[in-house]
């Protein structure tokens, strides 16, 4: 399986930078100079390898300089690439409450009697912290249901649960 660490948003400047953003707890390592990046352009099958040849921080995102994308329009045809790790590369979490998305998405999501609310489809990163876009089991919708331990007391990776404990109307529908 593999998982997202970065997306190309677009290009930055007249040399090749690229805004990139980021989907790894670990940027500094994925993004270090010298790392080869496995990327997937919009609608490929294929990947191709990239080396990091530098990365700094901006506004939130990193601007990447890979090997071989020296200009704007180089770097234009790389918006919307995906960076990828194989999730066997992975080492395991030292901490039991911190997850990889992968291993999240698809885990039953249920209330505290065993209701079952939905599964997870997606784990969005966003400036305020992260959300589960949990599908609604009845009804096609989607419950973003924020990624924090008063709302999320429970995560068993081996019984593919999660339990939550929602606050007043978060999972009304509107």
């Amino acid at each position: 399986m593999e998982l997202v660490v970065g997306r190309v948003a677009k290009s930055h400047g007249v040399h090749g930078e690229l805004v990139v953003e980021v989907r790894t707890d670990e940027p500094e390592l994925r993004f270090a100079p010298g790392a080869v990046l496995r990327g997937r352009a919009p609608r490929a099958r294929e990947t191709r390898e990239y080396t990091v040849e530098s990365a700094r921080e901006h506004s939130g995102r990193l601007l990447v300089r890979l090997q071989g994308i020296s200009d704007r329009g180089a770097a234009d045809t790389l918006r919307g690439t995906l960076f990828l790790v194989d999730t066997a590369e992975l080492p395991p979490s030292e901490d039991p409450d911190e997850f990889y998305d992968h291993e999240l998405e698809g885990l039953s999501v249920r209330l505290g009697d065993g209701t079952v609310v939905g599964t997870v489809s997606e784990v969005l990163h966003s400036a305020a912290g992260e959300l589960l876009s949990v599908r609604a089991a009845e009804r096609d919708r989607e419950i973003l249901v924020p990624f924090v331990t008063a709302i999320v007391p429970t995560v068993s990776i081996t019984e593919g649960v999660i339990v939550i404990d929602p606050p007043e109307g978060l999972l009304d529908e509107e």
